[in-house]
């Protein structure tokens, strides 16, 4: 599978749009969204009745294309329900080509992952398929989940992400809260979702995987979107489900460096590139204006670089070597 694996980029996933698979509207639409991700619903987004119909929906606009550079996946029903087999069957040898990972909700253990992995690969050597090139999403939403998470992040190597599911998990623990993504009430310092947070990180990164972080419900209230956001950027996290078109840009904008970080991540890594070399003196620490830098800042800076490139930005501010 080491093909599939080494054509697999790191995806860019600031943004995840979150679309029903039942309505066709909706799916036109999001294509000409700046999301970095659509993800197609099969699950929560479909009411029952409507899930064979959707299956059909989601292949024929993952065929008929023009969605650009989008990540393109399609979430599935869990593993408990009687809709999981026919959703993955149906949407990847219907649009297997045109699909780039299938998202499996409330993963509690991973060989629900491992079950997944082999499904898909059955169909990719039936259809003919690039076998390992579609990846795999998986949600914690329970308890049990988060417990497992490490083994869940390293049950198969089309693991792309780790993504966070909130609603389900609240309920899971007996939350005492109605609104998803906000504090529960009479918890008013830290933040109750902290470990969370940092459990599925740890293991997202000890594996190489992204982590994303789920929605916010008050689709309205931009502000709060970016207040919650930033709980998760600042940790680390790759990107959060954005429910509405109103919070995308608000997404791309989190969890992207600014301008100016970017353009000091840049320098850092020339500069300590400079400065260990021969010209430059072969140093292992120098200072770059008032700042020392050393190899952890150079690891630090790449992080940084990484996010900025695949946000697209463009270098505005190039250091050059001292003159002798």
């Amino acid at each position: 599978m080491s093909e599939a694996i080494s054509a697999r980029r790191l995806r860019p996933r600031r943004s995840c749009l979150a679309v029903p698979g039942s309505n066709p509207k909706m799916i036109d639409k999001a294509k000409g969204l700046p999301a970095d991700q659509v993800f197609l619903d099969l699950e929560d987004a479909c009411a029952p009745l409507a899930k064979p119909g959707a299956r059909k929906t989601i292949v024929a606009a993952l065929n008929a294309g023009g969605w650009g550079d989008k990540t393109r996946v399609v979430r599935v029903n869990d593993l408990s329900t009687e809709w999981t087999y026919r959703d993955v069957v149906e949407v990847v040898e219907g649009a297997g080509a045109d699909l780039d990972c299938i998202m499996l909700p409330k993963v509690q253990r991973a060989d629900q992952v491992a079950w997944l992995d082999m499904t898909l690969t059955q169909i990719e050597k039936t259809m003919g398929y690039l076998v390992g090139r579609i990846g795999i999403e998986a949600q914690i939403e329970a308890a049990k989940g988060l417990i497992e998470v490490d083994a869940i992040a390293a049950a198969s190597p089309r693991m792309e992400t780790i993504v966070f599911g909130p609603a389900d998990f609240m309920a899971s623990i007996n939350m005492k809260t109605l609104v998803v993504g906000e504090q529960p009430p009479g918890y008013d310092t830290g933040d109750a979702y902290h470990y969370i947070l940092m459990r599925i990180l740890m293991a997202a990164r000890a594996n190489d995987l992204q982590a994303i972080d789920g929605p916010y419900l008050q689709i309205k209230d931009v502000d709060g979107f970016r207040r919650i956001a930033d709980r998760s950027a600042a940790l680390g996290y790759d990107g959060k489900w954005v429910l509405h078109p109103g919070q995308i840009d608000a997404a791309n904008q989190t969890y992207s460096p600014s301008q100016d970080d970017y353009d000091h991540a840049e320098n850092i890594i020339d500069a300590y590139q400079w400065y260990t070399s021969e010209a430059g003196g072969r140093r292992g620490a120098a200072m770059l204006g008032d700042e020392m830098i050393d190899e952890a800042s150079r690891k630090m800076a790449r992080v940084v670089v990484g996010k900025g490139r695949a946000a697209g930005l463009v270098r505005t501010d190039k250091w050059t070597p001292p003159e002798d």
